[in-house]
């Protein structure tokens, strides 16, 4: 048998995106990271993109003012930093670990390469592109139109997975109110306030876990 059959004959490994992001070497660094550790801050250098395999991570911005607001919590599965690829120079917001965590970080040119040379991690990033622009727009929606009280509901189900993929989990880690509060862009007494209110209707209560979340509290997204 030629060389070229027996070429032909070896299955060539079909690229695992998991794998990849696992394996470290060629521009790739696994980091754990303790609470409150910040893994870049505005205004840094940006030269790299980074993958959530375990923890949470905060990103905030921070006005010349010194307001500071909250624009996403990242869970497992999730790209962050990819403004490198496009050109941006300096990070736009600050990154926080809001708990423990283990976290890949991929050089900027690394990341380019394997987006050319692996379509399947191309499209796997692809689709992480696409799901945070909409996840933007909706949230720019819900800031423009929504009240304070609608904007906290539904920042309190998306972090309990309602609405993805799967069961949603119900159950979210304890949060502080002062986060939330940025997050829904509104004051942390108004965020107290309205969380008390959906404890007494029902639609959350505390427990040693964190807030578990009830379908119900989708009520208060729908009402007109």
């Amino acid at each position: 048998m030629s060389d070229g059959l027996l070429m032909a004959n070896k299955k060539i490994p079909r690229f695992n995106p998991v794998t990849f992001l696992a394996k470290v070497g060629d521009g790739k660094t696994l980091l754990t990271y303790p609470k409150k550790q910040i893994l870049f801050s505005q205004g840094n250098a940006a030269d790299a993109v980074f993958y959530i395999q375990e923890g949470q991570v905060k990103l905030s911005v921070e006005s010349p003012e010194g307001k500071e607001a909250v624009i996403a919590i990242l869970e497992p599965g999730s790209f962050f930093g990819e403004g490198c690829l496009a050109g941006q120079l300096v990070w736009m917001a600050t990154a926080t670990v809001l708990k423990n965590s283990c976290i890949v970080r991929i050089d900027k040119q690394s990341m380019i390469n394997a987006l050319h040379n692996e379509p399947i991690f191309s499209e796997l990033f692809l689709t992480h592109l696409l799901a945070r622009n909409l996840r933007i727009q909706e949230d720019l929606v819900d800031q423009l139109f929504n009240s304070s009280e609608k904007r906290l509901a539904r920042v309190l189900l998306l972090m309990a997975h309602f609405g993805k993929e799967g069961s949603p989990e119900t159950v979210i880690q304890k949060i502080s109110q002062e986060v939330l509060a940025e997050m829904v862009g509104t004051t942390r007494s108004r965020v107290s306030f309205f969380m008390n209110k959906f404890r007494k209707l029902g639609f959350l209560q505390y427990n040693k876990d964190g807030v578990h979340v009830h379908s119900s509290l989708l009520t208060v997204v729908l009402h007109d």
